[in-house]
């Protein structure tokens, strides 16, 4: 379970590094032993700091772009899934009752059991039960009785739309199942602690600007890395993607079955 919310882990640990770089940094700075030092420093260009803080916000944007790119990916995933279970069913109701009711029925199971799997998708897992709705639904639209039923055109149609379903599924669970890239975070950190330490020597004359200095832009950078760590999986709090489509599918095509 700990591996499963590893984001979480990461954001904790961006917050208290950050928070224990900053401390670490300003005491080291301010020590009289290592005075005469420090104070032969001073003198660095504030270019220098903007340089190193550009390359950080570089870094830390492109991280942030694969997050939110990864939840409109999980989202377009979802809305795909739901309207080719959609056009199942409206090219289902062109076939006589008794097999567009078999095919409007696997249509409803597979939503039923892709809503089922969600919980598990938070938790990198999948549900078998998933997996065989979803062979159910491309095993009833590819059955002969209901290809001899449709016309060739129609058939075609409603078995790319299982494909699509299927496809939609794979997307998600392959987004459900991503992890933090080490190598990527720790670029980040270390050039985020490079733009500190310039920040700090940029002000290391004037001890109170500095102390101020380095505690704004701790301030600034580490809540921005926990925002976008918390959101690295799409199917995890807080900014989880929804089965909404999909229980609207089976609320609207469940309610038309009724009347």
């Amino acid at each position: 379970m700990l591996r499963a919310y590893d984001y979480y882990l990461f954001a904790a640990a961006a917050l208290l590094g950050t928070i224990g770089a900053a401390v670490a940094l300003l005491w080291a700075l301010r020590r009289e032993r290592w005075r005469p030092y420090v104070a032969s420093l001073a003198g660095i260009s504030p270019q220098f700091m903007n340089l190193l803080g550009v390359l950080f916000a570089l870094t830390l944007a492109f991280l942030a772009n694969d997050t939110w790119s990864a939840h409109d990916r999980a989202l377009a995933a979802v809305d795909g899934e739901a309207d080719a279970l959609r056009g199942i069913v409206v090219i289902a109701g062109h076939l006589p009752a008794t097999e567009a009711r078999e095919v409007r029925d696997a249509a409803l199971a597979y939503a039923r059991a892709a809503i089922d799997e969600w919980p598990k998708l938070a938790i990198r897992q999948t549900d078998p039960a998933a997996a065989a709705a979803a062979d159910r639904l491309l095993a009833v639209l590819s059955d002969p009785r209901v290809v001899a039923e449709s016309a060739a055109a129609t058939s075609q149609a409603q078995i790319g739309l299982a494909l699509s379903v299927r496809n939609g599924r794979e997307a998600r669970l392959a987004l459900s199942q991503t992890h933090v890239n080490p190598f990527k975070w720790a670029g980040m950190a270390f050039l985020g602690f490079l733009t500190m330490l310039a920040v700090a020597l940029v002000h290391v004359a004037s001890p109170r600007p500095m102390v101020k200095a380095v505690a704004l832009f701790a301030l600034a950078s580490a809540p921005t890395v926990v925002i976008v760590l918390i959101h690295g999986n799409p199917f995890q709090p807080p900014g989880s993607v929804s089965s909404a489509p999909l229980a609207e599918l089976i609320e609207s095509v469940g309610g038309a079955a009724g009347h």
